[in-house]
């Protein structure tokens, strides 16, 4: 048993594969808050541009 958690305790083969889940988890919470700060301006310029193409059709 102590040979078992031994070997378990230095065992690193899911640290790579947790540090990815930290590495998206934290571009995520990046662009939620992109999208959260930017995205009322950029409805706005989108909408202007929508009107735009429709008055000059």
């Amino acid at each position: 048993m102590a040979k078992f958690l031994t070997r378990f305790a230095k065992d690193q083969s899911g640290a790579t594969a947790i540090e990815y889940g930290l590495i998206l988890a934290g571009v995520f919470l990046v662009a939620v808050a992109a999208m959260t700060a930017f995205g009322n301006n950029a409805s706005a310029v989108l909408t202007k541009a929508s009107a735009a193409i429709v008055a000059a059709q």
